[in-house]
């Protein structure tokens, strides 16, 4: 019978958010796989923890998620733990539990801290749907791919950024989103100085001129406002006329009657002026 992989949870800064689940899993499994054995050993140490580690990590994911996978269909448990936060998000993770899903083996969340999380929900800005980035991609093309992608997001976004690339970083959201767009920038999470602050893109670029950026920072970003959706959609027909417009939703496969419709919502302007236009059709 194969083991069980665990997936722990471990505090973002403050040790107090260490769960007795965590402590009593960690104690308990044969083995401990952890992002970087030299910052975890501190904290197995704090709660008394015994269990023999392994590195788990970004450079030998694939080698050594095999190398898991076989100790476990040896019949050991597993925890993968990460540096700080929950396992599998934005780290090598999720490659594990990808093989684990595949060799039939149990795989088990001990949930506990997450940055996204606790930035999203203390943001104070919509939390029923968001899009989480991570960290962005480093690779210009790639990053100009993703940018690209989020300069229409309608979600909350959430991003996160270490503080030498802070400055550069909300220059180039600034250019995405503009300067009028809110966020919340969070930092330090859960640490003696944690902090929350709201303002515009433009703010924060001129509140960083003055203030070096010090700390891990999460940033949580309003998603595109219903006015600028509008603003949007209505660009996209301006440079076709009204007929035209009717013309192409036809085309698409939509009645007369639907396509006045649509194109009366497109262009905010009232269905009967689009209706005289489509009776000439």
């Amino acid at each position: 019978m194969s083991g069980i992989l665990y997936l722990v949870a471990t505090p973002i800064g403050n040790l107090e958010d260490m769960t007795y689940r965590a402590v009593r899993i960690l104690s308990e499994v044969d083995i401990i796989a952890a992002e970087d054995t030299r910052n975890s050993i501190k904290l197995l140490n704090h709660f008394d923890i015994k269990t023999p580690m392994t590195s788990y990590h970004e450079f030998n994911k694939y080698d050594k998620a095999d190398k898991l996978i076989g100790d476990l269909l040896m019949g050991k448990n597993v925890a993968v733990i990460t540096d700080a936060g929950t396992p599998g998000i934005s780290d090598p993770g999720e490659v594990l539990v990808d093989k684990a899903h595949d060799n039939g083996i149990t795989v088990v969340p001990v949930p506990g801290a997450c940055a996204a999380v606790n930035a999203l929900i203390a943001s104070g800005l919509p939390t029923r749907r968001f899009a989480f980035e991570a960290f962005l991609p480093q690779d210009k093309k790639e990053r100009k791919a993703v940018l690209t992608e989020l300069s229409s997001e309608k979600r909350t976004i959430i991003i996160y950024e270490a503080p030498h690339r802070l400055t550069k970083t909300l220059a180039e959201l600034s250019q995405v989103f503009g300067e009028s767009r809110r966020l919340t920038i969070c930092k330090e999470l859960t640490k003696k100085h944690e902090s929350f602050s709201r303002m515009t893109f433009g703010g924060a670029l001129k509140f960083f001129e003055e203030q070096e950026p010090r700390g891990e920072y999460v940033l949580v970003i309003e998603g595109m406002p219903e006015e600028e959706q509008t603003r949007l959609i209505q660009d996209q027909w301006k440079d076709l006329s009204v007929e035209e417009h009717i013309r192409q939703k036809i085309a698409e496969g939509m009645t007369k009657k639907e396509a006045v419709k649509a194109v009366a919502e497109e262009r905010g302007i009232p269905k009967r002026d689009v209706y005289n236009v489509g009776l000439k059709l």
